[in-house]
């Protein structure tokens, strides 16, 4: 990559089912320059979601034909006519899957990171970014966790996975279960992030293997999969449980589930509250998450638990891999340079 081009990726077809590589490609073009009240960012780190899967289908809010991507990014102000931007700032902004983008202070969610001495840069798009703030709205506001309460968290090994169970043992929850996609992936759970119980949903019904590991019940779902891992939760959740459904991971390459769990009257039976939880509700909580959590960072009590893959032409691979469920945590993409 040369310093006056710049490249983005571009989706060119619409998946049949899971995507592959061939519904991408690479377009390279010349490095803009800022107008009037934008800044050009070149970005450090990628992210690559499980939403940008639904967003590939198109319709009203999806993502276009031969055009770039969007996509939560970190870089660097190179040039700046943003008064509220200068050179060498550090900025959060929407227009990633590109290494360059010209953006707007305070516009498409574009801010000024508050960079913290001895904190990552990989923290940025993971556990102070849209994963652990997604994760701490679902625990703190949407579940209301209680200190003293059980937890079960699914696709426990995936970015808002893992960044829930650790800010649900920062609240104080009792027991934290989770399940995930392989035995490497339990074990992942309980040996290195402290889950009290953990199992592979492929080894037997979750609501069986749920009701094993929490033999009394939970209190509080956080639910990143949908489809059996609900319906299981529901028949295991105690009277007055609440549910924060955060996606349906098992419906996002047209898998066919049942539209609704068929347990779905428990809810009214046990008094239960199911709410869902879209993260861009609840910006308001970033400064109050990083506040909760930079100092557990710097003193190293809790990881960034990222997957980061090098070099911005392995993006789709990044992408890909996370909806194959390889990654441990967040999964990014580390820009050369």
């Amino acid at each position: 990559m040369t310093t006056n081009t710049a490249h983005a990726v571009h989706q060119t077809a619409r998946p049949t089912g899971f995507p592959t590589a061939a519904d991408f490609t690479v377009a390279s073009f010349p490095v803009p320059e800022p107008g009037p009240g934008t800044a050009l960012v070149e970005n450090l780190l990628l992210s690559v979601d499980p939403y940008h899967r639904g967003l590939m289908d198109g319709g009203e809010d999806g993502f276009e034909l031969n055009a770039p991507l969007e996509g939560r990014s970190v870089g660097r102000v190179i040039a700046s006519r943003d008064p509220g931007l200068a050179e060498g700032d550090l900025v959060f902004h929407r227009e990633g899957w590109r290494t360059h983008a010209l953006v707007t202070l305070g516009t498409d969610g574009t801010r000024k990171l508050r960079v913290h001495d001895g904190v990552p840069l990989e923290a940025y798009l993971s556990l102070l970014g849209g994963t652990g703030l997604t994760a701490y709205a679902a625990l703190t506001r949407t579940a209301a966790l209680r200190e003293g309460e059980d937890l079960f968290v699914s696709a426990a090994a995936g970015g808002v996975g893992t960044a829930t169970g650790r800010i649900a043992r920062l609240l104080g929850a009792r027991r934290i279960i989770g399940s995930a996609g392989s035995a490497a992936k339990v074990r992942h759970l309980t040996g290195d992030l402290g889950f009290d119980a953990a199992f592979d949903y492929h080894d037997g019904p979750v609501g069986e293997q749920l009701a094993a590991a929490a033999p009394d019940g939970i209190d509080v779902y956080v639910d990143n999969v949908g489809g059996g891992h609900l319906e299981g939760a529901i028949d295991v959740l105690r009277e007055y449980g609440r549910i924060a459904w955060v996606g349906a991971v098992s419906t996002y390459n047209g898998d066919r589930s049942p539209a609704a769990p068929r347990n779905l009257f428990e809810v009214v039976h046990k008094s239960l509250r199911l709410e869902g939880v879209l993260v861009r509700n609840h910006t308001n909580l970033q400064e109050e998450l990083e506040d909760f959590l930079v100092p557990h960072l710097r003193s190293g009590l809790i990881d960034t638990d990222t997957t980061v893959v090098q070099g911005f032409d392995r993006t789709v691979d990044a992408f890909l891999g996370m909806l194959r469920g390889e990654n441990l945590g967040k999964m990014l993409v580390r820009l050369d340079g």
